[in-house]
């Protein structure tokens, strides 16, 4: 057993120790079973008022919280348990430690019996935590065996942010290799999969707060997103998530890939099972300030105004963008695009056809910008420990085939190509005037471990930092959504991916989409997140 492989067994053992021995599953469900979102309810294991807690989403959880209809500490174990279930399922956390939310919330509860009112807007909720924010006290290997081992003197600003506005920490979720991968696993705890179906994708790479959050172990869970690691797992695991433009949301003290990489910024943002729970979290976090402690963050606090207009708004001009002219989606996408179609013009908005503007060139600047620096920094982190990359990487980096790092010069004419074309985009957007576009998230529904070929749904919008939240359609139905037999594929890439699809085998995947408004604009895309979910929820 090589070095990196027995620190991986003791990490993994050290992992599993962490669930209280009353919280482990003495006759799990088979591998067979590949569905186990509604497990909790069927298993008898949780109580009548653990599964009433656990099913509340975030926004409604606040309010009570608030009013003091719970209690920190009841809401935090709730959670813990279902966390601890989940782990054993779908295998979605990197670092738990139960005893400190529960003495957390313990706490909260005191500080409101003494002085009658809550310590911030997200007191006592559960908030879960991508592994790459840190939380003092705990590790943060970020899916790197050469990081395993080192606690975090101090928390992430994010952290920092979330805990004084009340939220409880728990659990931190697992992540691919790198990060640079749309699905999730990596040489430590091997691979978390989607809780509707284990056969399939959790997404990445925030997988695993996708994986948690969708399974109700989590009410809400941060992630973050440079070529759609929100909207990713978000989409597969049929929940609502934001990715926010850069500057809007705190990243300072947080892990990274490719640290210093400026032309295109990764963002983090929430997931969670409404629109209106995003809209806490944003809120929740802006209302600490945390341009005072992030000289990226731009000072701009929430505004309500501009969140109502767009969530009562009665006619709204919403552009549908069908394909992307790259590789087409698959029937579920297509069809979950129709189903959205109809209800919002069925509800009163106007919905046109919204073309793609060159997309496969601005794929082709941010397929580059992922590799400026040839895969050196991937490379030093796995050379640390001796760790192999795992497959999936080497998609993107292919070390054996890298070429080298971009010089200075052709590194500036890289910045200069993305703001051209963003130039270009917004010249675009103002001759054909929406107030925001509906696009698919993947070409496909939650994929096959493995089968996740193409990100340019989720990555072109990262090169325009444009505000974008996903939102869930619907399941894929294998009597519904058949193989189109007669398609006739654009190119090799998209062969790859209409072949990919067989029926059968993503029964019961999520559908969702994704609602994109220009850079900035949460408040507004976020209230149109809830329009279309309204419109959708009235023709189900």
């Amino acid at each position: 057993m090589a070095k990196w492989e027995e620190t991986v067994k003791a990490k993994r053992e050290a992992l599993a120790n962490q669930i209280p021995a009353e919280w482990k599953l003495q006759n799990p469900p088979s591998e067979d079973e590949k569905r186990v979102i509604d497990f909790p309810e069927k298993s008898g294991l949780f109580t009548k008022e653990e599964l009433e807690i656990t099913g509340l989403d975030a926004a409604t959880l606040v309010k009570k919280l608030q009013a003091r209809e719970l209690k920190a500490y009841d809401v935090a174990k709730a959670f813990c348990h279902r966390a601890a279930v989940a782990q054993q399922l779908v295998n979605c956390c990197a670092e738990i430690f139960f005893e400190k939310a529960l003495a957390q919330a313990k706490e909260l509860d005191d500080y409101y019996e003494k002085n009658g009112k809550p310590i911030g807007p997200l007191h006592g909720l559960p908030v879960s935590l991508k592994d790459q924010f840190r939380v003092k006290g705990e590790q943060c290997a970020m899916g790197y065996v050469g990081w395993i081992g080192k606690k975090d003197e101090k928390d992430s600003v994010l952290t920092e942010c979330l805990r004084s506005a009340g939220a409880v920490f728990y659990v931190k979720t697992t992540v691919p290799q790198s990060l640079m991968v749309g699905e999730t696993l990596n040489n430590i705890t091997g691979r978390t999969v989607n809780p509707y179906n284990r056969g399939l994708s959790c997404g990445g790479s925030s997988g695993g707060e996708g994986a948690l959050v969708g399974f109700h172990g989590s009410p809400i869970g941060v992630g973050t997103d440079i070529g759609g690691s929100i909207r990713m797992p978000a989409a597969f695991n049929g929940l609502f998530g934001i990715r926010p433009s850069h500057g809007r949301m705190p990243y300072a003290g947080a892990a990274n890939s490719m640290e210093g990489q400026e032309t295109v910024h990764s963002v983090c943002g929430p997931m969670a099972h409404t629109a209106e729970s995003l809209t806490e979290f944003l809120k929740g976090v802006l209302s600490q300030h945390p341009w005072d402690f992030d000289p990226k963050v731009i000072e701009l606090p929430w505004r309500q105004e501009i969140y109502e207009e767009a969530r009562n708004a009665k006619k709204l001009r919403i552009g549908i963008l069908t394909t992307d002219g790259v590789v087409d989606p698959q029937p579920p996408i297509k069809r979950g695009l129709e189903h959205t179609r109809k209800a919002l013009e069925a509800a009163g908005h106007e919905v046109v056809e919204f073309a793609p503007m060159d997309h496969a060139r601005g794929i082709d600047i941010i397929n580059r910008i992922y590799v400026v620096d040839a895969g050196k920094d991937i490379q030093n982190a796995l050379e640390a420990s001796g760790e192999p990359m795992i497959d999936n990487l080497k998609v993107l980096v292919d070390l054996d085939n890298m070429s080298t790092p971009l010089t200075i010069n052709q590194g500036w004419d890289l910045n200069l190509e993305k703001y051209k074309y963003q130039s270009e985009y917004l010249e675009y957007l103002k001759k054909n005037p929406v107030d925001a576009f509906i696009m698919p998230v993947a070409p496909h529904a939650a994929v096959r471990h493995d089968h996740y070929f193409y990100y340019g749904y989720t990555s072109i919008i990262n090169l325009l930092d444009y505000t974008s939240v996903v939102f869930p359609v619907g399941f894929q139905d294998p009597s519904i959504d058949k193989k189109d037999e007669s398609y006739k594929p654009r190119s090799d890439l998209d062969k790859q991916v209409y072949e990919d699809y067989v029926p059968e085998l993503y029964n019961g995947a999520p559908i969702s989409l994704q609602i994109v408004g220009r850079r900035l604009t949460e408040e507004k895309v976020l209230g149109f997140a809830e329009v279309v979910a309204k419109a959708l929820k009235a023709q189900a």
